[in-house]
């Protein structure tokens, strides 16, 4: 098993096109590391520079202690899996996981024995005579995934796999990676644009853009506790509101004005602003749908909205209104609704909403920055 080092890592194409910029990383032995953003964001050519497949413009890259800048994939003692499955159509199961050993002129009772652990551990043993094509999407990507196994790598490289899932074979596949991970124990690097595979695969995500690291940190750290707008927006599902506000003081403490609502901040945020010598300003204010409490007009705070779509999803109703001017998203538990309303709300429908200070974050509108 081996950690990963990113140093200064940059990517460079043809015409002066920078891919990738000043990544650095550093990934324990044994960790799982997603690395998450929108498609052209760099992080697929990031993996390529860790198996080799493409040339590291700037920047040192270590497995282990070893530098590994310069060293064949072949070399570099990792294994990666592709989206595409990449298998051989004309052999068998049994024949794609154990070719790369066959290279390697490993032994053939070897050979036997891992092949048949590996399939063991991904429930394929039944389908070790069969051809791909006899084979479903899943049952596919768990072939790859065992070609992958059986070489016992020090790094896992996967590269957006269950992309090429239907929704419901996505999640089944999610839950046997987590359950692959305690049995094989090894590194992995891990490719995503979908970022519930990314908060619950990973140890620690990186969120990128651009080309450019965005936060690193455990899915909780950034879905508490977002570093910027961009990431805010990001993790998350429906995508945090944001409103244009202002940031006041009251009495010696911040307050947050929306439209009417005076919101009041709770003492760890007064706190944290105060040291940051933060002064009275416009802000973005950023709620989730989650966190948002529907209301009686009368309520103190309430904030007007007019509904446009609602969206009954079973246990919860996504209520998407415009309030202040901007466009958001109300997570409502249907439990919580009066019964009338479990099956939504009309186009038109004037609501009130709240939120608690606790749940908000704060964002400078120039840097995009937390405030907090």
């Amino acid at each position: 098993m081996a950690n990963v080092t990113l140093k200064n890592i940059k990517k460079i194409y043809d015409k002066n096109v920078v891919a990738v910029q000043e990544f650095n990383l550093d990934i324990a032995d044994k960790e799982f590391i997603v690395l998450v953003g929108p498609s052209g964001c760099g992080k697929s050519t990031t993996l390529r520079m860790i198996a080799g497949l493409e040339e590291i413009t700037e920047g040192e890259l270590y497995i282990g202690d070893r530098l590994v800048n310069d060293v064949a994939p072949k070399d570099r003692d990792i294994a990666m899996v592709f989206q595409n499955y990449a298998l051989y159509p004309h052999m068998t199961v049994y024949e794609n996981m154990a070719f790369g050993l066959k290279l390697r002129k490993t032994p053939k009772a070897e050979i036997d024995e891992k092949v048949k652990e590996a399939a063991e551990i991904l429930g394929i043993t039944e389908y070790l005579q069969r051809k791909p094509k006899a084979l479903s999407g899943g049952q596919r990507q768990r072939v790859a995934i065992g070609r992958a196994i059986v070489r016992k790598p020090q790094v896992f490289l996967m590269d957006e796999p269950l992309s090429n899932l239907d929704a419901k074979l996505r999640n089944q596949m999610r839950a046997e990676l987590i359950k692959l991970r305690q049995k094989v124990n090894t590194t992995f690097v891990y490719v995503t644009h979908d970022q519930t595979e990314a908060m619950t695969l990973g140890d620690r995500i990186v969120i990128m853009k651009d080309g450019f690291i965005q936060q690193i940190g455990t899915p909780q750290e950034v879905f508490d506790h977002p570093s910027n707008l961009f990431v805010a927006g990001f993790i998350g599902t429906p995508q945090m509101n944001f409103f244009d506000a202002e940031l006041t003081m009251s009495g010696g403490k911040y307050v947050v004005h929306l439209e009417d609502a005076v919101i009041e901040l709770p003492n760890e945020i007064q706190s944290a602003l105060k040291a940051k010598g933060v002064q009275p300003m416009k802000v973005v204010l950023g709620i989730r749908p989650e966190h948002v409490v529907l209301v009686d007009s009368s309520h103190k705070g309430a904030i007007p909205a007019k509904v446009d779509v609602s969206e009954m999803m079973g246990s919860e109703l996504y209520v998407h209104v415009t309030a202040s001017g901007k466009d958001c998203v109300l997570r409502i538990a249907t439990v919580d609704l009066p019964a009338e309303k479990r099956l939504g709300f009309r186009f038109g429908d004037q609501v009130h909403f709240t939120f608690d200070g606790e749940l908000s974050h704060l964002f400078d509108p120039d840097s995009g920055l937390n405030l907090l």
